[in-house]
C-alpha cells in the first residue's frame, strides 16, 4: 500500500471479510485479533485480487516500508529542504543501520535503494513535465537536484529522452509508482 486510495481499498477488503482492525497504514495492518488460517487465506486471496500482496516475513515488510518511505518522500515532502542523505533518512525513520536496510532491500528487489529512489524521482519529474508546466529549472529545484544539467543527464540516461523531448511527446506513459523496479 502506498497511497490513501490503497488504504481505502484494503479497509474495504477487511470490512467485506468481517475482519476487525485497529489500524491500516502503508505497509501495515493491525487487526483486533489474530487471524485464523481461513481468515488469513481469504484476506490474502482478496488482497491479491486487488493487486496487493501480503508481506509475510520481516524482510518483505521492511522492504515495503522502505518503498513507502521513499514514495512519501518523493510525492509528499519538499525535497528542496531535504538536507540529509537518503541513507540517514531511512536509518532514522526505520531505526536500523543503513547497511542492513540496503542489503535486505537488494536481496528482495532487482535494484538498490538508491536506484529505486532515483526511479521514483524521475517518475515524479515526468508528472511535473506533463501536468505542471513548470520550467525545468524549477522542477530540478523542487526535486532536490543540484542543477538542471544533473537532472537532464539522469533523465536521459534512464528514459532515453531529454526532459524537453519527453514533454513534447504526444503519448506519455506513466508507470505505477508501486510497480517501479
Amino acid at each position: 500500500m502506498v497511497c490513501a486510495r490503497c488504504i481505502k481499498v484494503v479497509k474495504l477488503v477487511l470490512d467485506s471479510l468481517n475482519i476487525e482492525y485497529i489500524s491500516v497504514e502503508p505497509g501495515h495492518i493491525k487487526t483486533k485479533h489474530a487471524l485464523t488460517a481461513m481468515e488469513y487465506a481469504a484476506l490474502k486471496d482478496s488482497l491479491e485480487a486487488e493487486g496487493f500482496a501480503l508481506a509475510e516475513d520481516n524482510k518483505a515488510a521492511l522492504t515495503e516500508q522502505v518503498k513507502n518511505l521513499i514514495i512519501d518522500l518523493v510525492y509528499n515532502k519538499d525535497l528542496t529542504d531535504f538536507n540529509i542523505n537518503l541513507s540517514t533518512y531511512l536509518s532514522n525513520e526505520l531505526h536500523k543501520d543503513y547497511t542492513t536496510i540496503s542489503q535486505l532491500f537488494s536481496s528482495l528487489e532487482p535494484i538498490t535503494v538508491e536506484q529505486y529512489f532515483i526511479l521514483q524521482k524521475l517518475e515524479r519529474v515526468k508528472e511535473m513535465l506533463v501536468y505542471d508546466q513548470l520550467p525545468l529549472s524549477e522542477i530540478a529545484w523542487k526535486m532536490g537536484y543540484s542543477s538542471v544539467a544533473h537532472l537532464s543527464a539522469q533523465f536521459k540516461k534512464i528514459t532515453g529522452f531529454t526532459p524537453s523531448q519527453f514533454r513534447n511527446l504526444k503519448e506519455h506513459k506513466k508507470a505505477f509508482i508501486d510497480k517501479i523496479k
